[in-house]
């Protein structure tokens, strides 16, 4: 990357490369996490299996992933990382090609949980990959970028998989997973150079005393407070949208699709900007404007009544806009917290504290709302103020983040 007289950043094609590659790539692990609940009524009836053993299929994965990316922190920053990206994208691969040919619920059970070892740790490794190769001044636009795979698997990926899983039953989607994900694995083995640099630093510690100093540490552990908190909003919101859409704000079934698409459109559009902003106008002053918008969107959107369908499209997208406002500064400011050898390390717990966070999210909204005797969900706006406060409080923590980071 060269920095021009002017002081701007600019480029290189092989630079410009490497993010396509790690935006399709995690395009395709995001679409594999998301893809299984849509399906839900097709495969619970193919497979014959209940409501409560189709919900273990799904948490499975956030688990499985979890404890993965906790194994992973012990040696994530002992191999190169294009290696290591490679094997864990190649059990991902495998894990989803079971799930592809999956008979019996025990069998995709067993899938999901493979597909979540190998997978969970692949976010974690895009992260420490992007911090070590672009500088922290433009390190925001990347990761804008970057979560467009996000917009990308709801706008593209999931009606795509719907459509597939209509005409050609529920294991077809995750065989076009992994058709998609091999081409991709193939560029990444001849296009993505060797990413090593941080082996020099490498001190050759035990596994236990990698993973100590990583936990142990006071302001890493401020991050990966702030990554759970930060992961609640979305895992205790989401399960619950298409539910609370449909059955309280009377949307019809068949236009539910539109409100996706709408919303990741949009949110494909402002991402990138978000991370152009963080870059332009300071990450915590764009954080901190994603956290007061989020706060005010997320009232709006849980205790929204009945309206007309462009309103309620606009609340979804703006609520989304600001969830991304959060997200992408932050996780740009948390990116600069580890000292490079122990960068995997760190990135790989923080996946871990995001996957079972969200978990243990989903399952306290499942408890907090209720059923009403119409289908309609009850205390949603309970939620929402459960989201906000702990919205307020990583707004406190990512500012003692930024306050410390300035001083250093």
């Amino acid at each position: 990357m060269k920095k021009t007289e002017s002081g701007a950043f600019h480029f290189s094609s092989y630079q410009v490369m490497v993010v396509a590659i790690l935006t399709f790539l995690q395009f395709t692990i995001i679409l594999d996490f998301m893809i299984l609940s849509p399906l839900g009524a097709i495969l619970m009836p193919a497979l014959k299996i209940t409501p409560s053993q189709f919900g273990l299929v799904v948490s499975i994965y956030a688990f499985s992933a979890g404890i993965s990316g906790l194994l992973a922190a012990g040696f994530a920053d002992r191999f190169d990382r294009k290696k290591f990206l490679l094997f864990f994208y190649a059990g991902f691969l495998v894990g989803t090609f079971f799930c592809g040919i999956a008979p019996t619920f025990e069998f995709l059970l067993v899938a999901r949980m493979v597909t979540g070892l190998f997978g969970g740790v692949i976010g974690s490794i895009i992260a420490a990959i992007t911090t070590d190769l672009f500088p922290y001044e433009v390190r925001g636009r990347v990761m804008g970028f970057m979560q467009t795979a996000f917009a990308a698997s709801q706008v593209l990926g999931l009606p795509i998989g719907l459509y597939v899983a209509t005409h050609w039953g529920w294991h077809m989607p995750f065989l076009m997973i992994v058709a998609v994900s091999t081409i991709i694995g193939v560029v990444i083995w001849f296009a993505l150079k060797p990413i090593d640099t941080h082996l020099a630093l490498e001190k050759n510690e035990t596994f236990t005393h990698h993973l100590k100093v990583t936990l142990t540490t006071p302001l890493y552990l401020q991050a990966f407070a702030a990554v759970t908190l930060m992961s609640t909003g979305g895992f205790m919101l989401m399960p619950f949208g298409s539910a609370f859409s449909v059955n309280n704000l009377h949307v019809p079934m068949d236009k539910l699709p539109m409100i996706y698409m709408f919303t990741g459109l949009c949110a494909i559009v402002t991402g990138p900007l978000v991370g152009r902003a963080s870059d332009a106008f300071g990450k915590f002053n764009v954080f901190l404007f994603g956290a007061v918008f989020t706060s005010i969107m997320t009232f709006v959107y849980t205790t929204q009544e009945p309206a007309p369908l462009p309103w309620i499209m606009a609340i979804n997208a703006l609520l989304f806009f600001g969830i991304f406002s959060r997200m992408i500064p932050a996780q740009t400011l948390i990116s600069a917290i580890p000292a490079p050898a122990v960068r995997g390390s760190f990135m790989a717990i923080s996946s871990s504290v995001q996957q079972i966070s969200g978990g243990v999210a989903a399952v306290i909204a499942g408890l907090i709302v209720a059923e009403g005797p119409a289908g309609e969900i009850q205390n949603f706006a309970t939620i929402g103020w459960v989201v906000n406060a702990a919205n307020l409080i990583t707004l406190y923590l990512i500012y003692r983040i930024h306050r410390r980071m300035q001083k250093s």
